[in-house]
């Protein structure tokens, strides 16, 4: 991908920090940091023991509250988002959960964009209410709407961006602003882009979220999620995170770091190859829309070209013939996989509607775009004319 398709106004992001960061060898002196596959971990002596636990020393006391693959992974994404401290967690969604129910109360009140996950949109929806927490939806790209929505006991702001799938862009630096103004904590999703093509703690968030699970793992082999960010704010989300115990296992820990190496280099097939298909797919006589951040005709291609360094390797795209024409569309695929994922090396094709957003109505469904024949692409790293010749003959035979 050429220097013109990067964000000018884009900083951050070493590969070498990806790389090099790690703990100091053991007496082995191995060159790859080795598994820690252990439950607990043993005390020198008695006054040990109770300094660890009182906090004044550090150390690892047990892995449900820590464990050393857990502490390098986040070391290396605290490194490359830019942030101060972070914990790892079981899965995506565990990382989503405990960055809000860590820090809110009964009778807290979110503001959330409205293009949303589909758990995640479960979560503001019928879990927290449960508890007398309570939701207002923005529109991610209406700055008024945000504004209006503020109320004496609202806590703090979550978005998605780019969203899925929609992949709608908010302006972070806007949103940085308005949170600071109004003293809200900001949560950002960074699933999406990755620390390789965006760094939300750059522009006012206090904590961002990954699925690690996705473009991170990169492969689809582990689950796992991650929060970074403020130090005051990670430590009440650990104290949560260790009485609650949705750990990462140190094996999931360990593969993660480890793919954190290869991010950069990963990410740019994904991104090249998404803004190929986007191209190809935008003049396509069986393509009624397509989306895509670094597309110019994406209503927010401004805001993703300051903010991101690429547009990502997820695509969107609306078949003609709606939700019977979008599933012999997928029927007709030949290549590319038919998976709940995205993010893996493989080329992923999934359908909004009937699958991550099922939960929704059919007007909440409609209200963050999700039509019924919208069909979301996750590049993988395959030749592209692969990639491109599979979609083709499947929109090809789908119309027939």
């Amino acid at each position: 991908m050429n220097d013109e398709s990067a964000s000018q106004g884009f900083q951050g992001y070493s590969e070498t920090d990806a790389i090099r960061t790690q703990f100091d060898r053991t007496d082995f002196r191995e060159h790859s940091v080795p598994l820690y596959l252990t439950s607990s971990f043993v005390f020198d002596d008695a006054e040990q023991a109770r300094a660890l636990f009182a906090d004044e020393i550090p150390g690892n006391i047990y892995t449900r509250f820590s464990n050393p693959n857990n502490t390098e992974f986040i070391q290396k994404l605290c490194k490359l988002e830019g942030t101060e401290d972070g914990i790892a967690t079981a899965t995506g969604m565990a990382a989503m959960y405990l960055s809000m129910a860590a820090l809110l109360k009964s009778g807290d009140h979110i503001i959330a964009s409205r293009s949303l996950f589909g758990s995640t949109f479960q979560i503001l929806n019928v879990i927290f209410p449960r508890f007398g927490i309570t939701t207002s939806y923005a529109e991610l790209t209406d700055p008024g709407s945000w504004e209006q929505l503020v109320k004496p006991n609202t806590r703090l702001l979550f978005v998605e961006t780019p969203s899925n799938p929609a992949l709608d862009v908010i302006d972070l630096e806007w949103l940085g602003q308005f949170a600071a103004a109004h003293k809200l904590i900001l949560i950002v999703d960074n699933c999406f882009a990755t620390p390789y093509l965006q760094n939300p703690a750059r522009w006012g968030a206090h904590l961002v979220t990954h699925s690690a699970t996705k473009f991170m793992d990169g492969q689809g082999r582990v689950v796992g999620g991650a929060i970074v960010g403020k130090q005051e704010l990670i430590k009440e989300v650990r104290f949560f995170a260790r009485h609650t115990g949705p750990t990462l296992s140190p094996f999931n820990a360990w593969i993660l770091s480890k793919s954190l190496e290869t991010l950069a280099v990963r990410m740019e097939r994904h991104c090249s190859n998404a803004l190929k298909l986007a191209e190809a797919l935008s003049s396509h006589p069986e393509v009624s829309l397509v989306k895509y951040p670094f597309l110019k005709n994406h209503p927010q291609y401004a805001i993703a070209k300051k903010q991101m360094r690429h547009g990502g390797g997820v695509v969107t795209f609306e078949v003609k013939g709606g939700v019977e024409r979008g599933r012999k569309f997928l029927n007709s695929l030949k290549m590319l996989s038919h998976t709940a994922n995205l993010g893996d090396t493989r080329s992923i094709a999934t359908h909004p509607a009937s699958t991550t957003h099922s939960k929704l109505t059919d007007a909440e469904r409609a209200a963050v775009g999700i039509t019924p024949g919208l069909i979301r692409i996750s590049l993988g790293l395959e030749e592209f004319n692969d990639i491109l010749a599979d979609i083709a003959q499947a929109l090809q035979v789908s119309g027939s």
